[in-house]
């Protein structure tokens, strides 16, 4: 049966084909939905964990144990995760265990725009790269048979634009993986000095394997056409250069990603008269045909950054296709804002009118760096806004504290801000680490976490009590404020910054896009009381905008939270009942 499936939602279906029946990951985009749509089939156990290392520590340990097991992150993701990435190489596994990154060249939804064949490199484990979501199907299960062939967790190697697009997949049905015997082996997987020092042989004998894999594998294919140009690509950068290129140009498509094969590239090499090389962002590929003492065009003439498309390869490697249109610098911007109702900008209003360094992290909230709020000065990594303002406290001693907080959502500080509080705490700067409890891992799509209650399923689930949590780490200061009450807000602030110790304040207010939450009627505003002073602007709210100097509602945007309300001197801005 064929079925037209998201990348993502293809990958899920590779996991149940192969028999998959353990996945333990955290959200990210773009390699959320291959949890999600995993978490349909109840054949295989899925969870949210607290934090990428976490989810794949627990699929070694199902993979140790005997079942297939499966981890999904994105590829700073694989950053927390690397620890165990590269011991695991050493130890190998039971029966197989697959790791999804997935990668986000462009920089649509993360901090940075690493490319993560580099990790398959270091750490010495074989990476399947698949172009569209029939091979992301195909190449997971292939990716359990490598596993367990080679003794070795395998990278699948996704991207925004594969997993995030649709295309035809054969469906096909589920084979259960067997039960594979857990058999106490101390020199395998105890990864002590003596037992790694003679297992890192096993891994170089591994890869000389591989390697040999490689120029065989059928994801690495040739397409010959005129052999005027060749052109070595992989991923979404195949689609493009076929859509460009057609039969114009002979392609050999990678889809084996690490290790590359030799004797394939040197082979195709022989049959063209020039050669390319296609890939977005690090020349990987690129610098192993250099290594093979190959003349190609590569980065010099293509970008090391950003997303390709089919103008630009079309544009750099001097081929006119028509019919083709530039987009880009017609369209208008669309800046991210806050949701209407988002419970953060009230508390970020606060913080920035009282002139406070604000220390952020990642989720939805750090869009309470962008105007008109401008309320958050640094965003590092997840959890690091804690670290840092410990660290940006004690070099600057009573410079920096009073006027200096951190924020953290309530998924993230679960994800790697304890670490943080904890060293707070111990090493004892006087520091304020505001949580923003929305009740839900907001910027991924609404996931849960170890303080919702509930698990994967929406069912019930241990719930982690932040104030209890905090209290037991060493904090005597722990506040619980609503950040739909300014006044309250000010006066928590500003009475916890004063304080000669650590603190937390606790921001609760969920979500407002969250189902279960019931709105109040849209605000109105008044035109006769209306003065035009902006001050309600000064929130960056997109339900209020401003016509003929008069503040304007959006009844369709405006969820009735008040925080407007509370900023008008005029009482211009009332609840929607008033005006009934």
């Amino acid at each position: 049966m064929r079925q037209l499936m998201l990348g993502n939602q293809a990958f899920a279906r590779g996991l149940y084909e192969a028999g998959c029946a353990f996945v333990s990951s955290y959200p990210g985009t773009p390699s959320t939905e291959v949890t999600e749509e995993a978490a349909k089939y109840d054949e295989i156990y899925c969870e949210w964990a607290p934090n990428e290392k976490v989810a794949m520590e627990a699929a070694f340990g199902a993979s140790l144990a005997g079942k297939r097991s499966f981890c999904g992150m994105k590829h700073v993701g694989l950053n927390v995760a690397a620890d165990p990435l590269f011991t695991c190489s050493y130890t190998g596994v039971n029966a197989g265990m697959v790791i999804c990154v997935a990668d986000d060249a462009g920089m649509h939804s993360s901090q940075n725009e690493q490319d993560s064949r580099h990790y398959a490199a270091a750490a010495k484990i074989p990476m399947l790269e698949p172009s569209d979501s029939a091979e992301a199907c195909e190449f997971v299960k292939k990716a359990y048979e490598l596993s367990e062939e080679y003794d070795t967790p395998v990278i699948v190697k996704m991207c925004t634009r594969v997993a995030h697009s649709q295309s035809i997949v054969e469906v096909g049905e589920r084979k259960e993986g067997r039960q594979l015997p857990y058999e106490k082996n101390i020199a395998k997987y105890v990864m002590m000095p003596v037992n790694a020092i003679r297992r890192h042989p096993a891994v170089e004998e591994r890869m000389r394997k591989l390697t040999e894999y490689a120029d065989s594998c059928a994801f690495n294919r040739v397409e010959m056409g005129d052999g005027k140009l060749g052109i070595i690509t992989s991923s979404t950068s195949y689609q493009y250069v076929k859509e460009v290129f057609g039969d114009q140009a002979s392609i050999l498509k990678i889809g084996m990603a690490y290790p590359l094969p030799e004797k394939l590239i040197l082979d195709f090499a022989a049959k063209v008269d020039k050669l390319a090389i296609v890939e977005e962002l690090d020349p990987v590929m690129e610098d192993h045909c250099k290594k093979l003492g190959l003349t190609v065009t590569g980065k010099e003439v293509l970008p090391l950054e950003g997303e390709y498309s089919q103008n630009l390869i079309a544009e750099k490697l001097g081929k006119e296709v028509p019919g083709y249109q530039s987009l880009g610098e017609n369209l208008p911007g669309r800046p991210p804002v806050m949701c209407a109702g988002c419970p953060h900008r009230g508390l970020f209003y606060i913080l920035s009118k009282n002139k406070c360094t604000v220390l952020g992290d990642i989720g939805c909230y750090t869009l309470g760096a962008v105007a008109p709020l401008s309320a958050m000065e640094m965003t590092l990594c997840m959890g690091a806004s804690i670290s840092s303002i410990h660290g940006f406290n004690k070099a600057l001693g009573e410079e920096g504290e009073g006027k200096t907080v951190a924020v953290i959502g309530d998924s993230t500080f679960m994800h790697s801000g304890m670490t943080g509080l904890a060293n707070i705490a111990y090493n004892q700067s006087n520091s304020t680490v505001i949580i923003l409890d929305n009740s839900i891992t907001g910027m991924t799509g609404h996931q849960q976490n170890p303080t919702t209650g509930y698990n994967i399923k929406g069912d019930p689930a241990g719930k982690i009590d932040l104030e209890s949590l905090c209290h037991a780490m060493g904090f005597a200061r722990v506040a619980v404020i609503d950040p739909y009450d300014l006044e309250a807000c000010d006066r928590v602030i500003k009475e916890e910054l004063a304080a000669k110790e650590p603190s937390v304040i606790i921001s609760r207010r969920p979500c407002a896009l969250l189902k279960y939450v019931k709105h109040n009627p849209p605000i109105c505003a008044v035109e006769d009381k209306c003065v035009g002073c902006k001050s309600c602007m000064r929130l960056g709210c997109p339900a209020i905008s401003m016509k003929n100097n008069k503040a304007v509602i959006d009844n369709t945007l405006c969820v009735g939270c008040g925080v407007c309300q509370q900023m008008c001197k005029f009482d211009a801005l009332q609840p929607g009942e008033v005006q009934k």
